[in-house]
């Protein structure tokens, strides 16, 4: 079996059998990369100043990394969280599954190690970690943020239990509620008042999940579930109050699709049969989107990009990177789009167990400029706060 075209969407339980096990050898803690990437840094428009790209790192290994890109510089530092948090035993932990800003902090959830990691987004000085089992995606709205979770252990099991979304109090960094939802609860989004929730089901494999809950955020209850497709992942609210939403399929005879769930009736209103989407984001009216879709038959990866409109909700072009530099991707893994710029970013996770590659491309879908990353870099989350250098946070 091709370790390169894994699915790792639910088959990602198989990886821990041939990928490398344990944690890292001793606790020796390696100063952080600076890379100068080159041509095409200059000083970008608009106030962010930088990014971070979370690397999920393999099942197992305990090798989730953080690193750091300075707009300003030009350099692109690897295994920063590492250098600035020396004291912290295992780093950032098992599986880096998100990252957002919020406020003043940076929050990470690391899937396997069942904890949401909070740092300053200032220094990336650890504050705490907030515990949350098999936790997936975060998301936030006034004092809280709210978390989805597996509730039970990494492994398939078709009687695995309900997941639930943890409300997380921002001011004690506690848990203080939570709302049981679908199967596996993956990407979470709020619209107004209501935080839609994707279940894939993917633990109860052949027996998905189909739904999106719809929970209400003042009772924090689950209102209804919305009928879509199996295996749903990504969600994505545009400025018309849709909800894209992503279905993975089964990998054999059910195909990848996206779906647009209307947030004002709660109804799908369009199918695009012709849109598979493994990971999409939203850039002003225009959906970015790759789809990395597995084949059981063929053993295989069948990629595609695309850039849908959401006003028509049609297909704008194919050739999401124009300059044919595509070839040189083995497994898209990542997508992010500066919102000031509109340069846009792809990771490529290659063989899921050694260092993945970071590309950035033009508006013009010409690329820029590539780095190493960590191991199956996937995350990016923009910043306008600007990170305090090393020295400064020295005594």
């Amino acid at each position: 079996m091709k370790k390169t075209v894994l699915p790792l969407a639910i088959m990602f339980f198989f990886l821990s059998g041939f990928l490398m096990n344990g944690c890292r050898k001793g606790e020796q803690v390696l100063p952080s990369t600076g890379i100068d990437v080159g041509p095409g840094t200059e000083v970008q428009e608009g106030d962010i100043v930088g990014f971070f790209l979370l690397n999920e790192g393999n099942m197992g290994s305990n090798k989730s990394t953080l690193d750091y890109y300075d707009y300003e510089t030009g350099i692109y530092h690897r295994n920063i969280y590492a250098e600035r948090n020396p004291g912290v035993v295992k780093e950032l932990g098992d599986v880096g599954n998100d990252i957002q800003i919020y406020g003043d902090k940076l929050y990470a959830v690391i899937n396997c190690s069942h904890f949401v990691e909070v740092m300053d987004l200032a220094t990336l000085k650890h504050i705490t970690q907030i515990s949350i089992p098999n936790c997936r995606y975060i998301t936030f709205k006034d004092d809280y943020a709210y978390v989805s979770s597996y509730a039970g252990p990494v492994k398939l099991d078709p009687n695995a239990r309900l997941g639930y979304v943890a409300r997380v109090d921002l001011n004690t960094l506690t848990v203080k509620d939570t709302c049981v939802v679908g199967y596996q609860p993956d990407e979470l989004v709020i619209s107004g008042n209501k935080l839609y929730v994707a279940n894939s089901g993917g633990y109860r494999f052949p027996n998905y999940d189909q739904t999106v809950s719809v929970i209400d955020l003042t009772t924090f209850k689950e209102i209804k579930k919305i009928d879509v497709a199996i295996n749903l992942h990504r969600l994505e609210l545009d400025n018309n109050g849709n909800l894209w939403v992503s279905s993975r399929g089964d990998y054999y005879d059910v195909p990848s699709k996206t779906f647009v769930i209307d947030t004002r009736t709660d109804q799908v209103t369009d199918t695009l049969h012709l849109v598979p989407n493994s990971n999409m984001t939203l850039y002003r009216d225009s959906l970015y989107i790759y789809s990395t879709e597995w084949s059981w038959y063929t053993e295989s990866n069948t990629v595609t990009y695309a850039i849908v409109d959401t006003d028509t909700k049609k297909v704008v072009t194919r050739n999401l990177i124009t300059d044919g530099t595509d070839a040189d991707i083995v497994v898209p893994y990542g997508i992010a789009v500066n919102p000031d710029t509109g340069e846009f970013f792809v990771t490529d996770a290659k063989d899921y167990v050694t260092p993945g590659k970071l590309h950035c491309y033009g508006p013009d879908g010409v690329r820029k400029w590539s780095v190493t990353t960590g191991d199956i870099p996937a995350h990016i989350a923009f910043t306008r706060t600007k990170l305090k250098p090393l020295e400064e946070l020295e005594e």
